[in-house]
Order: C-alpha cells, then structure tokens, then sequence
C-alpha cells in the first residue's frame, strides 16, 4: 500500500471516530425521542422500630453520614431533593417555625426500593437530549464516589422494548443503571456532572413550584 493510501486510510478512521465521538452511549444515545419518566426519591428512610442512636459530632441525627455532610453544604443547591420530615423542623427555613412534618404512608409507591415522592413526564426533547449528553458521556464520571447509593432521582426511559431504568445519588456522588449494563468504566459523577444535572433538576422541578 502506498503512502498516500495510508494516508487516506488514516484521514478516514480519524474521521469516523470523530464522527462517534459526541454521540452518547447506548441506551442513552435514544434518549431524545424516547418516553421519560423522572422521579422524585426519598433518599434515605430511618427504621421504624429503631431507637435513635446519638449522632457523630457535626452530624443530623438519624442519618447517614454521606446524607448529613450533603444537606449541611447545602445539597449542592438541590433543597427541592431533599425529602420532607427528613430534617428537623425548621432546620432549612427557621423563617417558618416548627412545623409538624405530616407523615410518610406505606403505600407510597416505590422505584427501585425508593420511595417514590413525585414524578414528572419530561416532554421537551431539548431536556432529554441534554441528560443523554451528560449521562452518555464517559469523560463526565470517575471513581471517586461513597461507597453507597441514597438515592434522590430516578429516571425511567423507553422507546418501546424494556424501561431503562437509573438511580441518582448526589449525596453519595454516584449513578446506577437498574435494568442494563452502564456503558461507562466509571459512574461516580465528576464536578462538572453534578452540576449539568442540578441544572436539569431545576427545570424538571422548579424551586416553589
């Protein structure tokens, strides 16, 4: 093969790879036109019979460490997360006073083990082709995560054959595919991911509304 056959040959694979390379990762590659389902999670449920133990100094008493650290730097700006009657009364908003947090019943429906506390049809195509770009892309994940999954959102998606079905944890920093194998090495969200997201949060579940 001559010189200049190689170098057409090289022209062409360079050409092909750069043509994948902002394509997302299967399935989310079919996120844009596919029906979504995003969910609203309770993250983390205190056991029912359990005494409450004293918590570790600097920690909210009855929940796990990754959760506390996260409420306590703010969530990441993502209060409309946070599930109610998780906190203390008035601890967010000491404005309002102690409010009796109405109770939890046990027959909220569950995704994937979590409670399910609101959930919302995502229609606009511009949103979903967004969360495709961002979970679709193995350069927006790493491995520095907790080693544990509360999870606060939950995403259902199909266009046609079996859910594929995701949980979201920003308080241990990671995601997890329920249904079908992650595509990416890494799923601890980088930085740059979990900001992306929160932004998506914002306009799937606006602040007050």
């Amino acid at each position: 093969m001559t010189k200049a056959s190689l170098l057409g040959v090289a022209v062409l694979a360079a050409s092909a790879t750069m043509g994948c390379a902002g394509k997302p990762a299967p399935p989310f590659d079919t996120l844009k036109t596919a029906n979504l389902t995003a969910f609203r999670l309770q993250n983390y449920e205190p056991p029912a019979a359990a005494a409450a133990a004293p918590a570790a100094p600097g920690m909210l008493p009855g929940l796990p460490p990754e959760i506390s650290t996260w409420v306590q730097q703010g969530a990441q700006g993502l209060q409309a997360l946070i599930p109610p009657g998780l906190l203390p009364p008035g601890m967010l908003n000491p404005q309002q006073g102690a409010v009796a947090p109405a109770p939890v019943q046990d027959t909220t429906p569950r995704f994937h083990g979590f409670r399910i506390l609101s959930q919302t049809q995502v229609i606009d195509e511009d949103l979903k082709e967004e969360l495709g770009k961002i979970l679709g892309n193995d350069s927006n994940f790493d491995n520095n995560h907790a080693a544990c999954m509360y999870a606060e959102m939950g995403l259902a998606f199909s266009s046609g054959g079996p859910s594929n079905d995701v949980l979201i944890s920003f308080s241990c920093n990671q995601v997890a595919a329920k249904t079908f194998a992650w595509p990416h090495p890494a799923a601890g969200m980088k930085p740059k991911t979990v900001q992306k997201l929160a932004d998506v949060v914002q306009n799937l579940w606006p602040p007050g509304a």
